[in-house]
């Protein structure tokens, strides 16, 4: 995989002229019409992927799932989405961002309301296979389709924004799950995790009319732009991709800075999954009793991490430095969980830490996604970001199942957190690896 480490005049001058301000202004229209329905549609999303992280509160019980079965079931989550996950951005390619999209949100819309049917541990793996596999490609295509429509230099505030997305799915889907479970539970004889899988299926049926009616697949023919407006984005993205590397798919298996992307991301996804599906059980541990109450405090530390992920998405923008900003962030993570264990006897304290970890683990993807979409050539872009986010996602597998299975043959938090303390920090050292010169272009 060939790296163009150099930078054209014309890169230098941009920020030094008038068009940077018509970049901003154009590129803020561009946000505005198509983040909200990213953000609601990947809000569903996560709230149909970690409920039952909330559900396993009352389906432990009522099924008699043990920590391993719950951690491997939640883990197969993952096992299908990578393995769709590459075929879905390269018929994304070709078939277009608006209908794939589509698709990909009404088939795991579906898929989510039928796992309530579930009675046994390989029912409970199946759905979650199943649920992986249809919403395989949603935010690979969505990292890609932002990569290609808008301006390099605006594409980390872009990615912080739409991944601004997971927090606000637990802020409000950790209340609402929690609230659901509570008061719904026995309505019309379901117990409450039933309900809070229908109920919270629901939204991605309006995520999928909105994908439909708002995106197109092509921003520089939009009709939502002025000729003046398309001419600055065909030009722009068409520089943005003559300066990224040209490569064909064996240069790019062979060079090591891929497969060093997929280790980073696979470990930021190992701790994100080891602590989002976990992180109820890892309250209610803590002595808090209500599964509303569970839902509220658990919702705290996803407040905490949207303020965070838009400011670190701006400086990394504003800096231009992509490079150093992951690495502080896998470290301000793996502190966050290190206070965590230290601070394990005081609840609010113990929330506190989390609140930190959270904020880091969370806000590492958008700054993290500028560095590969800006070494893939336009050639490989869409496999490239593919496969990368296939290779970061089995650590969604690891990170549930590893938790589950250290906390049943240990009976405590500590070895697990320690397990994911350790992922970051060899993240951290991965990343400090990359050369700035190339990742920071």
């Amino acid at each position: 995989m060939e790296m163009n480490a150099t930078s054209s005049r014309g890169d230098i001058e941009f920020g030094l002229t008038t068009g940077e301000g018509q970049g901003n202004r154009i590129a803020r229209k561009l946000a505005l019409r198509v983040l909200p329905v990213f953000m609601f549609a990947y809000v569903a999303a996560y709230v149909d992927r970690i409920n039952v992280s909330f559900a396993k509160l009352q389906m432990g019980h009522d099924l008699g799932f043990t920590d391993a079965v719950f951690g491997f079931g939640a883990g197969t989550f993952a096992l299908g989405y990578v393995v769709f996950e590459v075929p879905s951005n390269m018929i994304l390619q070709r078939v277009g961002a608006k209908r794939w999209l589509t698709r990909i949100i009404l088939t795991w819309a579906i898929v989510s309301a039928l796992t309530t049917f579930i009675s046994t541990p390989k029912q409970f793996y199946v759905m979650r296979y199943l649920l992986g596999l249809a919403e395989a490609g949603l935010v690979p295509g969505i990292v890609y389709y932002i990569s290609q429509s808008f301006p390099r230099y605006h594409r980390a505030r872009t990615l912080s924004a739409f991944y601004a997305a997971l927090p606000l799915a637990g802020l409000i889907g950790s209340p609402l799950s929690g609230f659901i479970m509570e008061y719904f539970d026995g309505l019309a004889t379901l117990p409450g995790w039933k309900w809070m899988l229908l109920v919270e299926a629901l939204p991605a049926f309006g995520a999928a009319i909105l994908c439909w009616r708002y995106l197109e697949d092509d921003v520089t023919q939009s009709r939502h732009h002025t000729d003046v407006e398309k001419e600055y984005l065909a030009s722009t993205l068409a520089e943005d991709r003559a300066i990224a590397a040209s490569t064909n798919h064996s240069e790019m298996f062979t060079n090591w800075l891929f497969w060093t992307f997929g280790l980073i991301y696979f470990l930021d996804v190992f701790g994100i999954y080891g602590y989002t599906l976990w992180v109820p059980t890892m309250i209610h541990s803590l002595g808090v009793k209500g599964d509303f109450l569970v839902g509220l405090i658990a919702a705290l530390p996803n407040a905490v991490a949207v303020v965070v992920m838009v400011m670190v998405g701006r400086n990394a923008d504003r800096s231009r430095e992509r490079r150093l900003h992951t690495a502080a962030l896998l470290l301000v993570a793996a502190a966050g969980l290190g206070f965590a264990l230290l601070w394990h006897d005081d609840l609010w304290l113990t929330v506190a830490a989390l609140c930190v970890a959270n904020a880091g683990l969370l806000s590492v993807p958008p700054v993290f996604w500028g560095m590969p979409s800006a070494v893939l050539g336009p050639g490989t872009a869409a496999s490239g970001i593919a496969w990368i986010s296939a290779i970061g996602n089995i650590g969604a597998f690891f990170g549930p199942y590893v938790v589950g299975l250290l906390r049943q043959s240990s009976g405590s938090f500590a070895l697990p957190v320690s397990c994911m303390i350790a992922c970051l920090l060899v993240g951290f050292c991965l990343t400090l690896m990359l050369p700035k010169h190339i990742v920071n272009r």
